[in-house]
Formats: structure tokens, C-alpha cells, sequence
């Protein structure tokens, strides 16, 4: 397998749970242990399970992490509009949230059919 770090999948992954790291910082405190830690735990498994898939060394376990992958896309994808519902998420990063949960479950479903396909 290729290294994860050219993965156009991991790389914007990898930004968007720096996005969630990010917006979460002015979530209420009493939220620290509770929803910010759930978005936090979702946002970064997956480009976590996307490098350990890809190291894993076989297309079916590769197959299978990025399965997982897109689980915690609608994990995340609903705790967001938690969040949003809460009033703890402005509307406008809700929106930004949820297009770059769109464009990784997209390009996890690509990636996915390749793999499967044998390319």
C-alpha cells in the first residue's frame, strides 16, 4: 500500500479534524467531556483509520478501515447537527462541516470501489 500521507483522502481528513478541534474550542465547558469529546473521537478516526488501513497491507483490511471510515463520517455528520441544534454550532460552519463530510464520504466511496475493482 501507498503511503496515507499522499492520500488526497487523508489529507482532507486531516483538515477537517483540525476544523472540529478548532470549532469545538468555544463549545460550553461543561461539554468538554460530552459532545466536544465525541466530535473530537469521530473527526479524528478518520484519517487515523484511513493510515492504519492503508498499512495494514492487504486490499480486503484496507477495504475494511475505510468502511469504518465512513461510519464515523455519519457519526460525526450527526453530532454535528447536534451540535448545531444546541446552539453550540453556528449555522455557517454546520454548513462547512457537513460539505467537507459530503466531499470525504465521496471520495471514501471512490477510493472504496477501487480497491474492490483490483486497481
Amino acid at each position: 500500500m501507498q503511503d496515507y500521507r499522499r492520500l488526497l483522502v487523508w489529507q482532507r481528513s486531516h483538515c477537517l479534524a483540525l476544523l472540529v478541534y478548532e470549532t469545538t474550542r468555544e463549545f460550553p465547558q461543561d461539554e468538554r467531556f460530552g459532545l466536544c469529546s465525541q466530535l473530537r473521537r469521530a473527526a479524528a478516526s478518520i484519517p487515523a483509520n484511513i493510515a492504519e488501513g492503508s498499512g495494514r497491507g492487504s486490499r480486503d483490511d484496507f477495504a475494511r478501515f475505510l468502511r469504518i471510515c465512513g461510519g464515523s463520517v455519519h457519526e460525526l455528520e450527526y453530532q454535528a447537527m447536534l451540535a448545531r441544534d444546541l446552539n453550540y454550532l453556528a449555522g455557517e460552519r454546520f454548513e462547512q462541516l457537513g460539505a467537507r463530510c459530503a466531499e470525504i464520504r465521496r471520495m471514501l466511496t471512490g477510493l472504496l470501489k477501487k480497491l474492490v475493482a483490483g486497481n
